[in-house]
Order: structure tokens, then sequence, then C-alpha cells
């Protein structure tokens, strides 16, 4: 998103080996908080952030990535590195031919007359969805339905909101862009815990019935037992062979059948009880005075839209260096991943970069929205495998913490641990899709 006589510069490199990450804690958390309904690359995709407040830095070793130019005319047409590029992290491989974005906005065009329109778009949106989650949340809606897709799409419209206040500060008033952008944080992340609970005890209880009717998964480095030889016109179940390899999966399967129904038991009062929390501090919230603070003013937003000095009248490439920076910091991240040579599957701490690249993918794709009008549909399949990652870590990190209850039987550990470990392999499995999806190589040299 760089006009064509704008210098070409470096993609910015990872200082210190340090990733970037909301300055607040609740930012944070907001930010990695999503549930359906827009805050995935498609529609339907698990979602819950608001951006946080402060400097997204990238991090990791110093690496070229590839620039990105914008061609005559303000047409964007992205064009992709070619087959045989470095994949991010990893080996060469085939990248997807070129793909035609939007057209950028043309030349006279301000940047008030592209980010107003948008932000008060996003604030009817928000407001609207308020009012229909106020008519669906009375007691005759016993369905709750309508009162979830309410809470989901205002959830999403939040989360624009704030990551265009992120991404835009300097074309914005700096102070007010900084106080709603915080308040739009605390709003999100209360309302997704709920969703993200119950999402998350679904997805679990989902994989223990798998696993408790399908074969055990084998220990990470074994080889499976090679099947005993027969003699011809010999069944193989018969012999005595047959039957002694089969008696540790059968003796497996017994207990993980036991454990799994007292593992799931607790799960769902483990989740639930959390569940029925964030339900009422959600409730609670959206009495507070401090929501009603909030609602105010994003109906002033969807009014007014407050600038910068100076920014009024200046033209889109006020828009497009910013823009263009969540895009620098965003590749940087995806070069800062963890390489499959040393990716560890049972190492939650590789977990945060992978998480930081999801949330930097999100600021990049609203920015994308804000300048373009519409989302990149190149990043549509990154930013799922990115989405799927996170709910696995999600999960197993949820079957960890239920295994270490205490006086539990061994067999529910043993199911708990089986659980574990079958999440923490869709993990691998996500990022292994999201190397295969994304869409522009990166050049990596030594640091």
């Amino acid at each position: 998103m760089r006009r064509p006589d704008h210098p070409t510069t470096t993609r910015p490199t990872a200082v210190n080996g340090a990733l970037p990450g909301p300055e607040s804690p609740e930012a944070r958390e907001a930010m990695e908080a999503d549930g359906p309904g827009g805050g995935g690359p498609g529609a339907g995709v698990p979602e819950r952030t608001v951006p946080g407040a402060g400097a997204l830095e990238a991090g990791g070793p110093e690496r070229a990535v590839p620039d990105h130019t914008v061609p005559e005319a303000w047409a964007s047409k992205r064009t992709v590195p070619e087959a045989g590029a470095a994949k991010a992290g990893g080996p060469d491989h085939a990248v997807p031919g070129s793909t035609t974005a939007p057209p950028l906005p043309a030349d006279g065009v301000t940047a008030e007359a592209v980010l107003a329109p948008y932000l008060q778009g996003q604030a009817a949106d928000f407001l609207r969805s308020l009012r229909l989650h106020r008519e669906h949340s009375a007691p005759s809606d016993a369905g709750g339905q309508g009162a979830e897709a309410a809470a989901r799409a205002l959830r999403r419209s939040a989360r624009r909101i704030s990551g265009s206040l992120h991404t835009f500060r300097t074309a914005l008033d700096p102070a007010w862009a900084d106080h709603l952008r915080t308040e739009l944080a605390w709003l999100s992340g209360t309302l997704a815990r709920e969703h993200a609970y119950a999402g998350r005890l679904t997805r679990l209880l989902d994989a223990l019935h798998q696993l408790s009717g399908a074969t055990l998964p084998a220990a990470r480095g074994t080889k499976p037992a090679a099947k005993p030889a027969t003699k011809p016109g010999t069944q193989p179940a018969t012999t005595a062979a047959a039957r002694t390899a089969g008696a540790p999966e059968a003796q497996g399967r017994a207990v993980l059948g036991v454990g799994a129904a007292r593992a799931g038991a607790l799960l769902e009062r483990q989740l639930t009880l959390a569940r029925t929390r964030a339900h009422s501090a959600a409730l609670q919230a959206l009495g507070s005075s401090r929501f009603h603070a909030v609602a105010d003013a994003v109906a002033l937003l969807a009014s007014e839209v407050p600038l910068a000095p100076g920014t009024t009248g200046r033209g889109a490439e006020a828009l497009l260096e910013p823009a263009e920076r969540a895009e620098q910091r965003l590749l940087a991240a995806v070069v800062a991943l963890p390489a499959d040579e040393s990716a560890e599957p049972y190492n939650e701490a590789q977990d945060a970069a992978w998480h930081q690249a999801r949330l930097l993918l999100r600021l990049h794709r609203y920015a994308h929205e804000v300048v373009l009008g519409a989302a990149d549909p190149v990043l549509t399949g990154a930013g799922h495998a990115l989405d799927l990652h996170r709910d696995a870590a999600e999960a197993a990190a949820a079957a960890a913490a239920a295994a270490r209850t205490p006086r539990i039987a061994p067999a529910t550990a043993y199911a708990l641990g089986v659980l574990h470990a079958d999440q923490r392999h869709e993990v691998e499995a996500a990022r292994a899709v999201f190397r295969e999806t994304w869409p522009y190589a990166t050049a990596m040299t030594a640091p």
C-alpha cells in the first residue's frame, strides 16, 4: 500500500529478539479474545481482539523482507513472489501467483474523506448491534441466539474501531484515540470471554469423543510396531504374537475409555463455571457507567471524527504510511517465527510469537479495509490457520490445567494427557497450514 512516487525502503528488522506486544495486559487480553462473526479472515472464524496501545516493534534476528509497491495510477496489484523463494521460517517452496487487490484512492482524495466514513460506519454498526442486543436480551427471548449474534457484531465493530485508532493514531486526536481504544479493548475482552469458554469446551469434548473411539496416538519419535509375520494360510488375528502385540493398545484403550468420561465431566464442570462467571461479568459490564460512557463516545464518533491538527486537507498518503508500517510489522513478525527445525511441539513458550503474528495480521487486515475498502483476500487462509492455532493452543492449556486438579483418578489424568497431546498436534498442524498458505516469500539472512 505504497504510492509509486514514494521511495522504497527496507522492511524493519527484529530488534534484540523482542517480539512486539500491546502496552497493557488488559488490551493484550482483549486482542487475544475473539469469537465468530467478523474477527477472522472470513465469516464464522473464531475471533476476539482489540489492539492494545503502544508501539508494536518487530522482533527477532535480522532478516530481509521483500518490499511491496503500488503500481501507477493508484491501482493496486500486489505481486506475490514466484516459486522457489524461501518460505517463512522454512525451506524453499512454491508461492501462489499474483493477486489483484481493489484500487487505491484516486489522487485528490483526502485522508479525512477515507478514514472518517469508515470509522463512522463502524460506529453506526456498533450502535445498531447494541440496540439489537438489548432487544434480544429481554426475558421473553428464551433462545438467546439473537443476543449472542448481536454481541458478536458488537465486538466486531469494537475491534475494527480500536484497530483503526491504533494504526492511524497520527491522523487522529491522540488523547481521544488512546482513551477510546483502551475502553473498547476492555469492552471487547469482557464480552468475548463467555464465548471463548463455550467454544473451548465444545472443542475439547469433541476431541475426547474422537480419541476414545479411535486409535490412540503413538508417542512422538516412535515408530508403529511391525506386524508379526505369519505363515501362508494362517489368520493373523489367531497368532499369539498378534494377541501379544495388541494387548498394550487394548489396555490403553480401556483406560482411556474409563478416563475419558471422567475427564469430560471435569472439563465441563470447570469450563461451565468459568463461562457462567464470564456471563455475569459481561452483564455487569453492560450495565455499568463505564460502558455507557463508551457507548456515548461511539455515538459521538458516528457524527464527528476528531482529527489531528493539520490532517484536514492532507492527501491519502497520510493513511498509506501508517498502513505500510502495519504491513511491515506483520512481515517482520512472520520472519521472526521459529523455524521448523527448531520447533518444539510441547514448548508452549513458542506460542507467543505465533499469537503475536495473528494480532499483527488482524491490524494489517483492518488497515487494508480502511485504505482499500475491503479485506485482503490473499491473507484469508493464513489468518484462518492462525485462528486455529490459537484455539488449539488454548484448548491444550485448558486440558493441562484440568490435569493439575488435585486428587483426580489416574485414568482421568491419563485421558487428559492424551487430550493435551492431541491438541498440541493440532497446534503443529495449524503452523504447517500457515506456512503453506502464507502468500509472501521472505528472504532470510544470517543475523
